[in-house]
Order: C-alpha cells, then sequence, then structure tokens
C-alpha cells in the first residue's frame, strides 16, 4: 500500500523555514516563520515563565490526566482575558471554554464541531489570510469560501467590498475574522469599522469565528480585544480560536483555547457537550504543563504584571522595527512607498514586494520572506537592518 504513495508537498512557510536552515550563509535572514525574534535573533523564553515552570515542577504531585477540557482554572483566565473580567458574557456563564493544542488545535476543534453538528454549513475567510487556514477547514469537512479584506492600491482595508460580500451570506454561514494583527496583512479594522461588521454579521444573523492569536502585540492587551468584543452583544453567538505561542512565548508547549458563545448558559453547556466528544475522539485530554502556567501568570496579579511588562517591550521593538525599516528603506533611496508598513500591526506586513522580488531576495541575498510578499518584522534587527534594506532597494532598482 505505501510504496503506491507519493511525496507530498510540503507547507509552504515550514518548508521555507527548512530552506533556511541549510543555507550555510552566515548573513542569512528568516523573515518567513511566525514566530517573534529579539533583537540578538533568539526566540526568548519569558522571565517569569521561567520562573514559574521551576516552581511548578517542584509542586507537581501527580502526572495523572488533564480533563477532557482543560481545567477550570485555565477557561476562567481565558474568558477573562478575552471578554474582561466584568464582562456580561462572564456574568451569565453563557461561554464555554476548552484547552486546545495551540490556536491551530483550537481552528480545527471548531471546524470538526461545525461539520458535524450543522452540516453543509460554508465557512467565509479572508483573502488574503494565514496559509493554513483553508487547509485546517476542508481537512475538516467544510466548504472554504473567501471575502474580500486587501486593497494592494492602498495597502489597506477594502471595507466596502467586505461589506458588500457579507451582506450576500446567508444567516448560519460562519466568517473567519482575525481579531487583531491580521496575518498576513498586518492591516486590521480601526474601532468604527469594527462597529459596521458587528452590525452586519449581526443584522445577517452570521456567525463569527474569531481567530485571536495575538492579544497583546497589536495595540495592547486591552486594546486589542475591541473587535472581539464589539460583536459580543447580548445573545450573540460565537466562537474564538486563541493562542498563548506568540504572546506568551510558549511555542513548543502548544497551548491555546477555543471558548464557544451561546445565547445563554444552558446552550453554552450542550455545546460543551457536543466539543468533548469532538476532542476525546481526536486527541482525547489536552497536556498539562503550558496550561498550568498560563493559569499561574495570568491568576498572580505580580505575575500578571511582569508578563504585561515583557509583551510590551516586545510590541515596542516590533513597532520600532517597523518604524527603523520605513527610515532605512528612505535612506537607501527607494522611492516606493513604504509608509504603510509603520501603520500596520503586529508581527506580519504585506511588503508589496512580488514573487520573483522574494525570490531574488533569496537567491542572490539568503533571505527569505514568503513568496505572496509577506514578512515578519520581528526577524528584523538592528544589525541586519543594513543589510536587509540594501538588498531590498537593490532588488526594487534592478
Amino acid at each position: 500500500m505505501l510504496e503506491s504513495l507519493t511525496m507530498a508537498t510540503p507547507d509552504s512557510i515550514i518548508g521555507l523555514t527548512e530552506e533556511f536552515a541549510k543555507d550555510a550563509n552566515p548573513e542569512k535572514i528568516n523573515l518567513g516563520v511566525g514566530v517573534y525574534k529579539d533583537n540578538n535573533g533568539n526566540t526568548p523564553v519569558f522571565a517569569i515563565v521561567r520562573e514559574l515552570q521551576e516552581r511548578l515542577l517542584q509542586e507537581e504531585t501527580s502526572k495523572d490526566y488533564t480533563p477532557i477540557e482543560g481545567t477550570p482554572g485555565y477557561a476562567a483566565v481565558v474568558q477573562n482575558l478575552l471578554f474582561g473580567a466584568d464582562h456580561e458574557i462572564n456574568r451569565s456563564s453563557r461561554a464555554a471554554t476548552v484547552q486546545s493544542p495551540g490556536g491551530t488545535g483550537a481552528l480545527r476543534i471548531a471546524a470538526d464541531f461545525i461539520h458535524k453538528l450543522f452540516p453543509g454549513t460554508r465557512i467565509w475567510i479572508s483573502d488574503p489570510t494565514w496559509a493554513n487556514h483553508p487547509k485546517v477547514f476542508e481537512a475538516a469537512g467544510l466548504e472554504v469560501k473567501t471575502y474580500p479584506y486587501f486593497d494592494k492600491t492602498i495597502n489597506g482595508l477594502n471595507l466596502n467590498a467586505m461589506l458588500d460580500a457579507l451582506d450576500k451570506l446567508s444567516p448560519g454561514e460562519v466568517v473567519l475574522l482575525h481579531g487583531c494583527c491580521h496575518n498576513p496583512t498586518g492591516v486590521d479594522p480601526t474601532p468604527e469599522e469594527w462597529h459596521r461588521i458587528a452590525n452586519l454579521v449581526q443584522d445577517r444573523g452570521l456567525i463569527p469565528l474569531v481567530d485571536f492569536a495575538y492579544q497583546g502585540l497589536g495595540d495592547g492587551i486591552e486594546e486589542d480585544p475591541i473587535g472581539l468584543r464589539k460583536l459580543c452583544r447580548p445573545g450573540a453567538e460565537l466562537f474564538v480560536a486563541s493562542s498563548f505561542s506568540k504572546n506568551f512565548g510558549l511555542y513548543n508547549e502548544r497551548i491555546g483555547a477555543l471558548t464557544i458563545v451561546a445565547e445563554h448558559a444552558e446552550a453554552a453547556a450542550m455545546a460543551l457537550s457536543h466539543v468533548k466528544i469532538c476532542i476525546r475522539t481526536n486527541y482525547s485530554n489536552p497536556p498539562a504543563h503550558g496550561a498550568a502556567l498560563v493559569t499561574s501568570i495570568l491568576d498572580d496579579a505580580e505575575s500578571r504584571l511582569s508578563w504585561e511588562n515583557e509583551l510590551a517591550a516586545m510590541r515596542a521593538r516590533i513597532k520600532e522595527m517597523r518604524d527603523q525599516f520605513v527610515k532605512t528603506l528612505k535612506q537607501k533611496k527607494v522611492n516606493q512607498d513604504f509608509s504603510f508598513i509603520a501603520r500596520q500591526r503586529g508581527m506580519f506586513s504585506f511588503s508589496g514586494l512580488t514573487s520573483a522580488q522574494v525570490d531574488t531576495l533569496r537567491n542572490k541575498y539568503s533571505i527569505y520572506a514568503v513568496s505572496s510578499g509577506r514578512i515578519n518584522v520581528a526577524g528584523i534587527t538592528h544589525q541586519n537592518m543594513d543589510l536587509l534594506c540594501g538588498a531590498i532597494a537593490d532588488v526594487l532598482h534592478g
């Protein structure tokens, strides 16, 4: 049986990382993979994470299974972070949260739940979106469609086209929305635009699935959920797939969550019962360590403050790299306007580079980016800034 197989096409971003690892050029630059890097090019362990994980290991008394949905303490801190401790959703207990293996796992659980309980439901994703989104949903059996999002002529949100497309959908269809730091464009709706999106979603009876992987890396912990919270109107139903890979640096712990918001507490409990079956027939139980770290940090005021300070430093470095990137390109006499990069949020940016230009950067300078022109701004450092901008100037002038 197995000898009849042919080699599968590797994931484009993972394949790029593998190619980068094989490159012998000591000045190579990786702007492809979505991992935060500090100014030394390292992916750091948060100081508060290092401190608390040692304490957790010392206090650990058992390796017993974690409940299928994760611990109640973890669910509570996730909901408080998403909605705010005093939000109506928390007071009415109309949300159910399950721990997931990263944000990707949360998306897959949601997709399995939707496909199983509501067969025939379509999911609409932005054009463009994270490359793995359609693959995850299609693997779960969902029909995937796209709606307009990015306008290349202004390097910004095409809100009218987006709203026009969503206004044509049928009640009950699922719409994937990026909570903040849109991947891959870095372009987010303004608060006013989020309000218009939320109004349309409510009026059309659409079900949002909010991919919220970067809370705290845009404008701040409380600023970034503004779009999510505008969707959370009394009685509204929605899904939230959240992740602690980026904002806690817990990439290899694979710690995320799926939160289902229902019309009332009884509906949330019923939804949870079905989600637990989806989990049980997949990976059965989640791992314990990452969830324990997140719960311990968010449950303690002093630890949370330490985490917020470290996260703020990450956010400031990303913004600094955006600003310096734009300034350095000007210094290199690049005529093309890149000012939009300074206005974008989060780790990613649509640079405007073509696929051919990206290929030249890789082949000539060992600078690796996704063929769409998406770059990971966190991969830029003070040390590689001049080389990077000089290479881009050369490619654009050529």
